[in-house]
């Protein structure tokens, strides 16, 4: 059996494309085979929270209320947790959520992302899901996931040339046909509750909330 292992914040970013459109699609990729977390499955960009994400200034925030339910969600703040967000989107697909601007000595989870001549924005990410990793996993995460507009990305949206490898396989699926592909639970789970809501990218009132914690599961909301 493996032993339970400490829970790590992460953020997670759900892109949609043609989200008012016949054929609306999300931004995945596929997670390598000998990945230690979810191997071959197909996910979102996202990822752990660094500690330096809380010191990379933001060229726009989440709506107020979103910062508000990520407030009851993080004991780090809005911030840094739409910093982490932005930058798993950049490291693992290579695409930029940003504004044009220059900003002075980036880290260096940051420079590539500075050379381009862009200053992370999250003011278009919505915060709209909020799941804990099952006890028993080799890794476990509190994962807030954010929707995102594709509109709001910079550049050419089907480049993902500076892309990391963390991710393969990297493309545009049709919300109607991600079921088909090889998906973590949780990933159909907010799946699911996107496609219902399509075109609206809004963020939810409530939050849902998926708690997995060492004696049941929970599903809540999250009210700000």
């Amino acid at each position: 059996m493996t032993a339970d292992v400490p829970i790590r914040d992460a953020a997670t970013v759900i892109v949609v494309r043609d989200a008012g459109g016949p054929s609306p699609a999300v931004l995945m990729g596929q997670r390598g085979h000998a990945a230690a977390f979810m191997p071959s499955k197909f996910v979102f960009p996202g990822g752990a929270i660094d500690p330096q994400d809380a010191h990379v200034p933001l060229a726009g925030l989440p709506p107020a209320a979103c910062q508000a339910q990520i407030a009851r969600a993080s004991s780090l703040g809005a911030a840094a947790v739409a910093t982490a967000a932005i930058r798993e989107v950049w490291e693992e697909t290579g695409l930029i959520l940003g504004q044009r601007g220059e900003w002075a000595a980036p880290n260096d989870d940051w420079t590539e992302f500075a050379a381009t001549g862009h200053a992370p924005d999250a003011s278009a990410l919505r915060f709209v899901f909020r799941a804990v990793t099952p006890p028993g996993r080799p890794r476990r995460f509190d994962a807030r996931f954010f929707l995102c507009d594709a509109g709001a990305l910079s550049g050419n949206i089907d480049d993902f040339s500076r892309a990391s490898d963390e991710l393969s396989h990297l493309q545009w699926v049709p919300v109607a046909e991600a079921r088909a592909f090889d998906l973590p639970f949780i990933t159909e789970v907010v799946l699911s509750e996107i496609a219902a809501r399509l075109p609206d990218l809004s963020a939810p009132e409530a939050v849902p909330f998926f708690n997995n914690d060492d004696e049941e599961r929970l599903f809540q909301r999250l009210h700000g």
